[in-house]
């Protein structure tokens, strides 16, 4: 007589009555998987998990949608705030522990980037620090009206790679060609935002000139109005919309691949700007 026993197909040494509800494979109590109707093996719960993460809606560039898809940009927002009242209750000291210039002032305890990489938080924590009313005031505004959009196309890791590495490009480029002028402020990272709504509307074959008219006055008042850095709104933009073109263009089958190497490389970029910058000043 031929032996009828019917064993789990993971544990061959465990007798089983029951099958898998999708592929039919003979599980054991151990390998039971509760479903809507019976149950089903391990692999057959991973491939269905899998598949439902394949379908899940994703934004325009591949991220995750939210329940409140402008969160991150109220973090960011509230955060300089709170830096700004941090100014306003203690003075200039903040400014000058959190501001962005090269090397040390003769008159002060603090010193610049260009004394050793304790000071390289500087790089970035310029971008987050205001002192004057209309400064953050604008800064904000500006920040929520093309922030928060983008925050909502992008999704939150990708938004907020293109912010902090768009304010890491305009402190990069402040560093080499103005590093004797103390810096600070978000409008860097804010026109990589521009640069990056830019990029998307193109892409997603939308009308230009709304954003191109705004580019171009904030251009405008860049070169023409007295105590701006043109330096780090140009860094910013110009870090902020290659950002962007990796994550708008990037090929479906390879889309994290493409975006997430395009991030690296514009940092790396950036990092090399900076290194350049401090070797020039101490040579």
């Amino acid at each position: 007589m031929m032996d009828q026993r019917v064993c789990c197909y993971r544990h061959p040494d465990r007798e089983t009555g029951i099958r898998c509800t999708r592929c039919e494979r003979p599980i054991c109590p151990e390998c039971m998987v509760s479903a809507s109707v019976g149950f089903q093996c391990p692999e057959c719960v991973r491939e269905g998990r899998s598949a439902a993460a394949a379908a899940a809606p994703r934004t325009v560039a591949g991220g995750s949608l939210v329940a409140d898809p402008r969160l991150l940009t109220k973090i960011i927002i509230g955060l300089n705030i709170a830096v700004f009242l941090a100014v306003q209750a203690f003075g200039d000291q903040v400014v000058t522990d959190l501001e962005l210039y090269a090397r040390c002032f003769s008159n002060t305890p603090t010193c610049g980037v260009l004394d050793g990489p304790d000071q390289w938080y500087r790089l970035l924590s310029s971008v987050f620090l205001h002192q004057q009313i209309a400064h953050i005031a604008f800064n904000m505004l500006a920040l929520w009206w093309i922030g928060g959009p983008l925050e909502t196309l992008l999704g939150r890791a990708r938004y907020l790679a293109l912010y902090l590495i768009s304010g890491l490009g305009g402190s990069a480029l402040v560093l080499l060609l103005s590093p004797g002028t103390p810096t600070l402020g978000a409008s860097g990272a804010i026109f990589g935002l521009f640069g990056a709504t830019a990029v998307f509307m193109k892409r997603l074959r939308q009308d230009l000139r709304p954003v191109l008219i705004l580019l171009g006055l904030n251009l405008l008042f860049t070169f023409t109005w007295s105590g701006i850095s043109w330096q780090g709104h140009i860094g910013g933009l110009v870090a902020g919309t290659l950002v962007a073109i990796g994550m708008a263009y990037a090929p479906r089958e390879r889309r994290r691949l493409v975006q997430w190497g395009t991030c690296a490389a514009v940092l790396v970029a950036v990092v090399a700007v900076t290194a350049v910058a401090l070797a020039r000043i101490n040579g």
